[in-house]
């Protein structure tokens, strides 16, 4: 396999909101890179990316795919990432991983909420991004209100390197700025093409925006400058280096035009990619931390290796870990030090991917990108490096899980169950579990209604685990609002041994927050104290169980001021029984309520759907706290109780027809309206005397 210098590796994701053709963009590069022969479609389900029985059953992306190819004498190492917001993970990971973005925009629906997200994301990790707008060739694409748009959202420096002549059914044909020429693309899916001089009628326009273009690129070089005032223009090759140089800096973020489906314009965006998109040199240095929690440099250069996992991938071959080596040489057989777990790992079989397709190679060096058959205990995120010079890089961070829902398995495969949950887990960590102890149920979180289905079926093809999903119940909890007090006398005697206690109990409501006190005032030697731990012992029994609808109880003061005991048949058990028991009384009198969870929401959608929304968290019961703009988007702010945000992120999107997102995280407890406890109340009740 031939080796390549880091000068000449470009690793890009391609992105964007779900729908835009991103993996048919894919195809259609490998098409050009002479990797594949001709392109599949996501209707056949013969594409090198979505080769998933998941992704070809639902025709989305849900994964996402590393592929590669060569392009004059680069190698391109392209992740082709899933554009659905319940796959977000994916994508992200992929952005945290390369040296560019490509951000795919939809001809016809213009920027969306996903390409806002991803734009966001490739800010974040300091990126470029290089824009393209795809689809061309369908009925209705504006191209020029995409780009202004885009420019009103990104910023002025989006500038067009290429303009469509004829957008829409039959497309073939886009003007070359850089170049000043006219290129028509056959219609045979080769992706080849043929230049001719600029018709007359685009002189003028092609004119402007090329000198517009010098002057972006002269601004970043003063010599450039002088000779672009000197000589009034530069050649392509006196661009270049400036082209590259303002792409770094994002003072420049060029766009393209494709019709990926068709192979129109995918060359001429690869030849821009290898002449003058993001190398691992681009991003020579990275920072870490050593054995010390110090902040350091990790060089491209440097001798020991260092190398970030960010994806794990399992295929009918088995499981694979993904990883970008950001300094030295990874080889096989070599052992590396796993930082964040503090464990060695052995390297076996090292490839590089084309989606299900594998070509083993000896070592990968600085920059580049593969994978190795399953480390034993390394997840995404994590950097494995040289033993000599322990250091590690930033994790990966992921967004919180916005849906919920409890699974309900047959009995006999809780051990399976553990393992499949453990396993998507470590294969995407936007997918989180846990067993709730308060409701007694176990809860899977992720990113939306679809990525808890695709995970739930990957669970029954997997593990053969069958499972239903349920509404997750909410852990309501109990507390009181008044004062309250108790004597309970517990006495049993059943020949033999008996069991007697009194315990004399008052009761006091605490701030919200505050939780649970356990105290006694106990004078003289009415009760021995040790049977003040007894006492705790049953009214924390009582807690855990709930008094008036079976949930944990909080924020109150028990105060165990007097009781009774006999010098036989006092006992530990009679004391927690009689303790229990006076607490249940005392709270029943201290007038009992409910408190539910409150969530924060953040939603973010394009400002039409701002009734819409609004009306939703009325109807909610939610309360609306505050209100951002950010570019056409509005991000509302609101505290909804948890119990009415079930499949919220369904309607969210349902209502802004897949255009809104939210987010959610716990806030506090709240006393809940009399009529709502009354219902949780009766309900509860019912469901223990089934």
């Amino acid at each position: 396999m031939k080796k390549y210098d880091s000068n000449d590796i470009r690793n890009f994701a391609i992105v964007g909101h779900g729908a835009t053709g991103k993996t048919t963009l894919a195809e259609a590069m490998l098409v050009c890179g002479k990797e594949i022969n001709r392109m599949g479609t996501i209707e056949a389900g013969n594409t090198v990316s979505d080769f998933d029985s998941a992704e070809k059953e639902r025709q989305i992306s849900i994964h996402a795919t590393p592929l590669h190819m060569e392009w004059h004498g680069t190698k391109f190492n392209m992740i082709d990432a899933p554009g659905y917001s319940d796959f977000v993970g994916e994508s992200i990971g992929s952005l945290a991983a390369v040296d560019m973005a490509l951000v795919v925009i939809h001809a016809v629906n213009g920027v969306e909420v996903g390409t806002e997200n991803m734009w966001s994301t490739a800010t974040k990790y300091k990126i470029p991004k290089v824009l393209v707008i795809n689809g061309l060739d369908r009925e209705h694409s504006h191209f020029d209100e995409a780009l202004a748009k885009a420019r009103e959202r990104f910023g002025s420096q989006v500038f067009p390197m290429q303009l469509p002549v004829n957008a829409g059914p039959g497309f073939n044909q886009v003007v070359d700025v850089l170049r000043s020429e006219l290129i028509t693309y056959k219609d045979d899916g080769s992706g080849e093409y043929i230049e001719e001089a600029l018709p007359a009628d685009l002189k003028d326009k092609v004119k402007a925006l090329h000198e517009e273009l010098i002057e972006y690129v002269a601004e970043s070089d003063d010599s450039l400058l002088e000779k672009f005032f000197d000589e009034g223009g530069l050649s392509e090759e006196e661009m270049r280096a400036g082209i590259h140089h303002a792409i770094q800096n994002q003072v420049f973020i060029p766009m393209f035009c494709t019709a990926a489906d068709r192979n129109i314009g995918v060359a001429r965006l690869c030849d821009f990619i290898a002449k003058y998109g993001s190398s691992p040199v681009d991003r020579k240095v990275v920072h870490g931390t050593d054995e010390s929690g110090n902040d350091i440099e990790i060089s491209l250069d440097g001798k020991n290796t260092v190398l970030q996992v960010f994806k794990m991938m399992a295929d009918s071959h088995g499981e694979l870990s993904l990883f970008r080596v950001y300094a030295g040489t990874v080889s096989m057989g070599d052992d590396l030090y796993n930082t964040s777990r503090n464990k060695s790992e052995r390297f076996g079989q090292l490839f590089i991917l084309n989606g299900k397709n594998r070509t083993q190679v000896e070592s990968l060096t600085a920059g580049d990108m593969g994978a190795v058959v399953k480390l034993k205990d390394t997840h995404t995120g994590n950097t494995l490096c040289s033993s000599s010079k322990k250091v590690s890089l930033p994790e990966i961070a992921m967004p919180n899980p916005n849906i919920h829902a409890a699974i309900v398995s047959k009995q006999g495969d809780e051990e399976k169950l553990a393992i499949g949950l453990a396993t998507l887990h470590e294969e995407d960590p936007t997918f989180v579990y846990r067993v709730d102890s308060e409701v007694h149920q176990t809860i899977i979180s992720g990113q939306g209604e679809l990525h808890l289905r695709v995970s739930v079926d990957r669970l029954k093809d997997r593990f053969n685990i069958s499972i239903d999903l349920i509404e997750p119940k909410v852990p309501y909890r109990e507390t009181i609002l008044g004062k309250g007090e108790a004597k309970y006398r517990h006495k049993k005697q059943s020949g033999g041994a008996g069991q007697f206690a009194e315990v004399w109990m008052r009761i006091e409501s605490k701030k919200r927050g505050e939780g649970f006190e356990f105290v006694h005032s106990l004078v003289g030697q009415n009760v021995d104290r040790v049977f003040v731990a007894s006492v705790e012992k049953g009214v924390n029994f009582a807690c855990t169980d709930g008094i008036i609808a079976g949930c944990k109880v909080v924020d109150l003061k028990v105060d165990f001021y007097d009781g009774k005991m006999h010098p036989v048949d006092s006992k530990d058990i009679a004391f927690q029984m009689a303790g229990k028991h006076a607490f249940i009384q005392a709270f029943k009198s201290a007038k009992p309520c409910l408190l539910e969870p409150i969530m924060d929401i953040e939603v973010k959608i394009p400002e039409t759907f701002m009734g819409d929304i609004m009306g939703d968290i009325s109807g909610r019961r939610g309360k609306v706290m505050g209100m951002d703009s950010d570019g056409s988007f509005q991000i509302i702010k609101a505290q909804v109780p948890q119990a009415e945000l079930y499949h919220y992120a369904t309607t969210v999107r349902s209502l802004t027809g897949g255009r809104g997102l939210h987010s959610e995280a716990f806030s506090h407890y709240e006393k809940m309206p009399k009529e709502n406890e009354m219902k949780v109340i009766a309900s509860r009740q019912e469901n223990d005397n089934e």
